[in-house]
């Protein structure tokens, strides 16, 4: 079975690549999972952000968007020290901050999974062949959240979400996982 060359030998990133990376995402918590996790995979591997998922899950009460978005400052230093967590202060107040701007899109207009998959008419677009770290489709999303204020956004953090969250299937052609997923 051909898996994407990110994949590589590791039972981690393999499970990873072939269970998650790329499924298309409809549920508001699960995407800001996804959200969260990209933010904070900025400047690191994936490998880091993926050993440290389980004790990401319990330090941001399973990513329940109502939960992080009352954050506190106690709460905040008590992230500061876990070290099962990216311990960015920047990073951490701009999970909770997100999140209370997803509450708000979602009390106001719709849901964040509404949102994100309007860029492309709710279809999955088929990706680069030659990777790149930030599209067309990025920038524009990117800008957009950034006007409606959310943190941490930038155009190829938003990129390596799409990729995660299956609006741009970037499997590489030879990968078993693209017909599949192209599909959806």
């Amino acid at each position: 079975m051909e898996r994407c060359n990110w994949a590589g030998s590791n039972e981690n990133m393999q499970i990873y690549h072939d269970t998650i990376w790329g499924v298309p995402e409809y549920d508001d918590q699960r995407l800001f999972r996804k959200f969260v996790l990209d933010m904070n995979q900025a400047g690191l591997s994936w490998q880091t952000i993926l050993n440290k998922s389980e004790s990401f899950d319990q330090a941001y009460e399973n990513f329940e968007i109502e939960k992080v978005a009352k954050f506190d400052e106690v709460k905040v230093e008590e992230l500061m020290q876990n070290a099962g967590v990216i311990r960015n202060r920047r990073k951490i107040e701009a999970a909770i901050h997100n999140a209370q701007k997803i509450l708000e899109m979602q009390a106001t207009e719709m849901s964040f999974s509404d949102y994100l998959w309007g860029f492309t008419n709710h279809r999955v677009i088929d990706g680069q062949r030659e990777v790149p770290a930030t599209t067309e489709l990025s920038d524009r999303i990117a800008k957009d959240l950034k006007k409606r204020g959310f943190k941490f956004v930038g155009s190829t953090t938003i990129y390596a979400f799409l990729q995660a969250v299956g609006i741009v299937n970037d499997h590489e052609k030879n990968c078993f996982r693209y017909e599949e997923l192209q599909l959806k």
